[in-house]
């Protein structure tokens, strides 16, 4: 039986992998099924009940690597009314006016397929110039925040809080 949850994930520097990993752990690695985009694609993506999606943001506000290789592929995928949450890795003081900007991007071109967008996350705690990961308002994240560099004493905690509420959001006991 295939896990109904599927996480797929791109990791560069082993940062957003290793959340993924820990985001399994919280859930319980019974009921997700990690998926590296680098090596697996997105092809299975529909296969899923409910998805976790993982992406580091690069740079100037730019896509990693593996995410960009298949970005196109993103826009042939039927997500109507898949439930779907993000997280995103980035760094708020080294790239303030970029933070987690892929993030951002990926759940415009989710929200575009149709998907269902679970999992939004408070600002309270950051310190950022800019992102394109806000909601209209400015005071969540479309999904869960964190910052490896700066932070990384807060990952366990918010990962543990996230993955309580995306549950709760999923309907999943």
């Amino acid at each position: 039986m295939i896990a109904p949850i599927g996480l797929f994930y791109g990791s560069t520097t082993g940062n957003t992998e290793a959340v993924g990993e820990l985001i399994a752990e919280k859930i319980g690695f019974d009921r997700v099924q990690r998926i590296d985009v680098a090596a697996d694609g997105v092809g299975d993506i529909e296969s899923y009940d409910y998805l976790i999606l993982g992406i580091p943001t690069w740079d100037f506000g730019e896509l990693q690597e593996d995410w960009a290789d298949l970005w196109d592929q993103l826009d042939q995928l039927d997500l109507q009314g898949k439930p779907c949450a993000l997280f995103g890795l980035g760094d708020q003081i080294g790239y303030a006016e970029w933070f987690l900007d892929a993030m951002g991007l990926l759940h415009d071109k989710l929200q575009a397929r149709g998907a269902q967008l679970k999992g939004y996350w408070p600002v309270a705690g950051y310190n950022f110039e800019a992102s394109k990961a806000l909601t209209a308002d400015h005071q969540q994240f479309v999904g869960l925040a964190i910052d490896e560099d700066c932070q990384r004493s807060e990952t366990d905690e918010r990962v543990e809080k996230w993955c309580q509420q995306v549950m709760q959001e999923f309907g999943i006991n």
